[in-house]
């Protein structure tokens, strides 16, 4: 395997370059040598270049070079070293032809007829004047020659295939995770695909200068990465590593490991031997959202990484100082590599006001200028960059068992690498100081279920999707008018099989929406969608409550059954569909207002 730019033929521990073409088209003869050279090679070196064919066949040279001359390989006579007919030889030379020496190369020089055709000897030596009958012609001799280098080349090919291959996957760290009973996990939104992320901020093997040595690695830095089923767009959603979150029960190898009701999301990695299964199970829970594979890098990394692809564009609005990180950067734009790319990821104290909520847009950036970089000519062109960018980055990352190979990582860098700069969108997940601690960060709701609807239902951030129509006949809560919140009667059943959801339900209804005639009906059969029940006379009353529930027409059912009484309630069946109180049970059409967001192909950002 050539890992060079291709200009390089023969060069010392290298092997030739055939991406310009035949591989018969890259030798030639050398008149000064009376030998073949590669395409390339200074005249008169004699060499054959370390990659020459070896084809071995009796009487001829090492490395495959056919020899010249008459029998036995001796030079023909009055040739000074070259066959007569040179010209026309390294014109079959070019077409992958070798010219034939002896005296029927003479005779056919000058222009005399050769001799009967069992007269005439093979290139070859005294093995092949041995060999009986008829000499194959040019043409046979053109695709035998040209079929031995093919094949060495094939051999070749896959011998260089085969190492990279052992070597890339040996490179790569795998993990069996434990995502516990599947009927638990959100459904899967169709052939989109939502990767998980994870930063951590380990600091094994890099000693004493970032800081703890010891540190076993939390979730430092984490993205929610969906990619839409049409490949068309990205969203990838940063999740501050001081939000408060559950933690659910999840399992290492064999130990179970109990879960927490309020605890920092950095902590569903590393404490209490949590692995990235843990994490995987936590941001679920968190968003209503499947995930598919995750992918965790450390702060080697970083280093790593933004070495190979030759360094990352970043801006920085101000001078960046950061003793803790060992930032040191002016303001303007800088392309950053190795420690300086770590230190610029990880600086706190030198933007914003020195938290995780200002640090969080400025790995927006860098990592947006590291996709950029990726996608750019010059490293997609570049046999060597890319080698090194495929060496760093299968070093330096931990995936999940089920892409912890290197045909199933390329597989997944096709499918993402599709997708333009200017539909990938980098936002955080909307969030509140913590009423109980100011340093810490708690849900802005519902701003941040919204933000994970429209993750969920495949929409993009840079591109909406046009609605569904409701199917025909369906009654429509725009075709009415709609009747004030305290006097929608509404009796609330839980179908869903979350326990309490039905008086969860009316708590919000009541003390937060001014429903104050709805009631709890306890539970219902379990079912899949949640409905609304309402008599015809109640369609003011239905609207109402549907658009406060972001309850789609095709799940609103008018029916006389419930009785046509002004004080007869509506009913509400809650399905496994509905994920509590405020969130939408249509697909929202747009983000929420505010949003912070960065787009990876805006080259502007800069860190502030």
């Amino acid at each position: 395997m050539n890992a060079g730019d291709g200009r390089t033929h023969g060069a010392p521990g290298s092997g030739p370059d055939w991406s310009g073409g035949d591989p018969a088209d890259q030798w030639v003869l050398d008149p000064a040598t009376g030998s073949y050279r590669l395409r390339g090679e200074a005249p008169g070196s004699g060499a054959t270049g370390s990659g020459a064919p070896g084809i071995g066949a009796p009487g001829r040279r090492s490395g495959g070079v056919p020899r010249q001359g008459g029998p036995g390989g001796r030079p023909a006579a009055g040739t000074a070293g070259r066959p007569r007919g040179a010209a026309p030889a390294e014109d079959r030379a070019a077409s992958g032809v070798p010219p034939q020496g002896g005296r029927a190369a003479a005779r056919r020089a000058r222009g005399a007829r050769p001799g009967p055709a069992t007269a005439v000897p093979e290139a070859g030596g005294r093995a092949a004047r041995r060999k009986a009958g008829r000499a194959p012609s040019r043409k046979g001799r053109a695709l035998k020659w040209t079929a031995g280098v093919g094949g060495f080349v094939l051999v070749a090919g896959c011998a260089g295939g085969i190492y990279a291959y052992q070597h890339f996957n040996g490179n790569i760290t795998g993990v069996r995770v434990n995502l516990g009973d599947e009927a638990d996990r959100p459904k899967s939104a169709n052939k989109a695909m939502n990767i998980l992320v994870i930063g951590t901020d380990s600091r094994k093997g890099l000693g004493k200068k970032y800081g703890d040595a010891g540190s076993v690695g939390h979730a430092d830095t984490t993205f929610l990465f969906h990619v839409s089923a049409d490949r068309t767009n990205a969203t990838a959603v940063s999740i501050p590593r001081d939000l408060m979150v559950k933690i659910p029960e999840c399992k290492t190898g064999d130990k179970v490991i109990p879960g927490q009701e309020n605890a920092m999301f950095n902590t569903s990695l590393g404490q209490d031997d949590r692995d990235p299964g843990c994490t995987w199970k936590t941001v679920e829970q968190l968003t209503g959202v499947r995930i598919d594979h995750f992918v965790e890098v450390n702060f080697e990394a970083v280093k790593t990484i933004s070495t190979a692809v030759g360094g990352v564009e970043v801006c920085a609005a101000k001078n960046l100082v950061d003793p803790k990180s060992h930032l040191n950067m002016t303001a303007g734009r800088h392309t950053i590599m190795g420690d300086e790319a770590l230190a610029f990821v990880r600086t706190r104290h030198a933007v914003g006001f020195g938290g995780d909520l200002t640090r969080i847009p400025l790995q927006q950036q860098f990592i947006s200028g590291l996709i950029r970089k990726v996608k750019s000519d010059g490293t997609l062109t570049s046999p060597t960059r890319l080698l090194k960018l495929a060496d760093a980055a299968t070093k330096a990352l931990t995936v999940d068992d089920a892409i912890a190979g290197v045909f199933k990582l390329k597989d997944l860098a096709q499918d993402l690498g599709g997708v333009d700069t200017k539909h990938i969108t980098f936002t955080t997940v909307p969030v509140l100081d913590d009423p109980t601690d100011k340093n810490r960060l708690v849900l802005k709701q519902p701003d941040a279920r919204q933000l994970f609807a429209l993750v969920a239902a495949d929409q993009s951030l840079t591109k909406v999707k046009k609605k569904h129509a409701a199917p025909a006949g369906t009654p429509s809560p725009q075709a009415t008018a709609k009747a004030a919140p305290a006097d929608v009667r509404v009796t609330v059943k839980n179908g869903s099989g979350v326990t309490g959801q039905a008086q969860t339900t009316v708590d919000w209804m009541q003390n937060t929406q001014g429903f104050l005639r709805s009631s709890n009906g306890a539970n219902a059969p379990e079912t899949e969608k949640t409905v609304l029940y309402y008599a015809p006379a109640h369609a003011d009353q239905a609207r109402t409550l549907a658009a406060a529930l972001g309850l789609p027409a095709s799940q609103m059912k008018a029916t006389d059954q419930y009785g046509t009484g002004e004080r007869d309630p509506m009913l509400l069946v809650l399905g496994k569909d509905f994920q509590g109180p405020g969130v939408p049970l249509t697909v929202p059409t747009a983000a929420p207002s505010g949003l912070q967001r960065v787009e990876a192909s805006d080259t502007n950002a800069c860190a502030k």
